[in-house]
């Protein structure tokens, strides 16, 4: 084995270790942003964990966030609520930041 190649596996490892994290950011933060926007539409009790869990399983549908955005915005719209697409963008960058700082923190 060569430096090389032990540096090339430290490479890849980081990769995948950065990878799952940012995953589970992401989820952290659709969990958050599913319970922002079921506190705004005025769900209450378990309503607002499957909503919740409705957000995180959005995000599986395509690579990227639009398909998150897309759900939450026009939820929120349907049902009432007057916030626009900007104001989700904003609140998702704000939950994301703070979910990345948890995940860093080992939360």
């Amino acid at each position: 084995m060569t430096t090389f190649d032990d540096r090339e596996r430290g490479f890849e490892k980081k990769f995948a270790l950065d990878q799952e994290q940012e995953f589970k950011a992401a989820a952290r933060r659709n969990r958050a942003l599913g319970r922002w926007a079921a506190g705004l539409m005025g769900l209450e009790g378990k309503h607002i964990d499957d909503y919740a869990q409705a957000v995180v399983k959005s995000d599986l549908e395509l690579p990227g966030d639009d398909d998150v955005l897309r759900k939450v915005f026009e939820d929120l719209k349907g049902s009432g609520v007057a916030v626009t697409e900007g104001d989700v963008r904003m609140k998702m960058a704000e939950l994301m930041a703070q979910a990345r700082e948890e995940a860093k923190a080992g939360k």
